[in-house]
């Protein structure tokens, strides 16, 4: 379970979409609950990771721990990655932000069948410089 991990982990860290996609079942679910994000099949992950590194292109991540049992891998660790474009609706400060990550996921077909990607939108925000209400706006609409 974890080599699958880190084996995505390594591809996504060198934005390589293609090799990413080596590690997911055809039916792969990928979910970012910080930007709202939902993508299944290998076609809308493909999408979504071309997106996604559009967005940040120097994502790295280091996968420092992980726990399981027989079908699920949870693993955490450290990203860092620096907002760019006009995704967001803002204009970010060209740092790169540093943040914890915790990353589910389960397996089917001796792959990845599920990643549940979580991270604290606001400490991007945060380091990005830009508002998490705007940024929170533009991804779900009005914020409560």
């Amino acid at each position: 379970m974890f080599e699958l991990a880190q084996g995505l982990a390594v591809a996504k860290s060198r934005q390589d979409v293609a090799s990413a996609l080596a590690f997911l079942d055809r039916d792969m679910v990928l979910e970012g609950p910080a930007f709202g994000t939902r993508a299944k099949g290998l076609a809308e992950n493909e999408a979504a990771l071309a997106r996604f590194f559009k967005s940040f292109p120097d994502y790295n991540v280091v996968l420092s721990g992980h726990a399981n049992d027989a079908e699920t891998l949870v693993c955490w660790g450290e990203v860092r990655m620096t907002m760019t474009g006009d995704r967001f609706g803002v204009t970010p400060n060209g740092k790169r932000a540093e943040l914890p990550v915790f990353i589910r996921f389960t397996f089917r077909n001796d792959l990845i069948a599920s990643e549940y990607f979580f991270f604290d939108l606001s400490a991007l925000c945060a380091q990005s410089g830009v508002s998490t209400d705007q940024v929170r706006r533009k991804l779900f609409g009005e914020v409560l």
